[in-house]
């Protein structure tokens, strides 16, 4: 496992400070090099150096990202189905009826319980950064950030085209418009509930959909979020009068699916060592099918 991130400055890189070097050629965080550097985890030819330090054509900068880390979560062996793992990252596809992180209601039997036990069994000494999250019954693809340095990044380029999550959901009924943008602002309602609604005093959120099958009085789309809130595509498709199927938190039937016909069926990432583009696809789980079966 290759713990460091290794750069040669090029010839008109010369005599820049390395802080600007990491800052402004390689789009390093202030905040991680800062801490990087009290920890003399930045190297130059071998050896640890301020950040007023001048490069020089040639020179070779190191940056470790080992680090004794941990968290208060207890691992479980709990198997998980890897689509995608190296040095920096790692993508699940997450069951329903699997919540992603502990909370007060779920401490154990979580994703990152399993996660956890998963990174212990492999001698990895890594914690849990989740990158995206799903609801509890929502299923599909998960994004695991294994170092501080992947989770800054890939938080950093979720802003970019090139970072793409995409959905497969079956609605009730037909939509007339059969592309279309929903963008409307999600308020949380206040005090414990988990409910959302559309309002004006909520932030501005935007959900691009495709009907890709028409079946009998429902449809199932494509969808790719511009923004990442809580329940958004729920929300959303409730608000246009199509809620999800199984969902009866806002207003689907669940007679046929127990739970929200929801996935997260593909994710595209720049890859945060190398920029390299990571593009993953699963198919949709069983009960998804059996439900698009039945209503063909």
């Amino acid at each position: 496992m290759n713990n460091k991130l290794e750069y040669y400055v090029a010839e008109e890189e010369n005599n820049i400070k390395i802080r600007e070097y990491l800052k402004n050629k390689l789009n390093i965080s202030s905040r991680f090099i800062k801490k990087a550097s009290i920890e003399k985890k930045i190297e130059v030819n071998g050896i640890p150096v301020k950040m007023n330090y001048m490069l020089k054509a040639g020179d070779k900068i190191e940056i470790d990202l080992s680090r004794e880390e941990s968290q208060n979560i207890d691992p479980e062996k709990i198997d998980i189905s890897v689509i995608y793992e190296d040095e920096d990252v790692i993508v699940v596809n997450k069951p329903s009826g699997m919540v992603v992180h502990p909370t007060k209601s779920y401490q154990n039997g979580t994703l990152a319980n399993a996660l956890l036990y998963y990174f212990k069994e492999k001698g990895e000494n890594c914690i849990v950064r989740l990158v995206n999250r799903l609801d509890r019954d929502t299923s599909g693809l998960v994004l695991i950030a294994k170092n501080q340095f992947a989770h800054m990044s890939l938080a950093r380029d979720m802003e970019l085209d090139s970072f793409k999550k995409e959905y497969i959901a079956v609605v009730m009924g037909n939509l007339s418009e059969k592309t279309g943008i929903i963008d409307m602002p999600i308020y949380r309602t206040g005090g414990d509930s988990i409910n959302r609604v559309i309002d004006e005093r909520g932030q501005r959120s935007i959900t691009h959909y495709k009907v890709e099958k028409g079946l009998t009085n429902a449809d199932v789309l494509k969808l790719r979020l511009e923004t990442g809130r809580t329940h958004q595509i729920r929300v959303h498709l409730s608000s246009i009068g199509h809620p999800i199927y199984g969902d009866t938190l806002y207003g689907g039937d669940d007679l046929i699916i127990k739970r929200q016909a929801l996935h997260a069926s593909s994710l595209s990432f720049p890859h945060p060592r190398d920029g390299r583009l990571i593009e993953l696809e699963i198919d949709i789980p069983e009960d998804i099918k059996n439900l698009i079966k039945t209503l063909s």
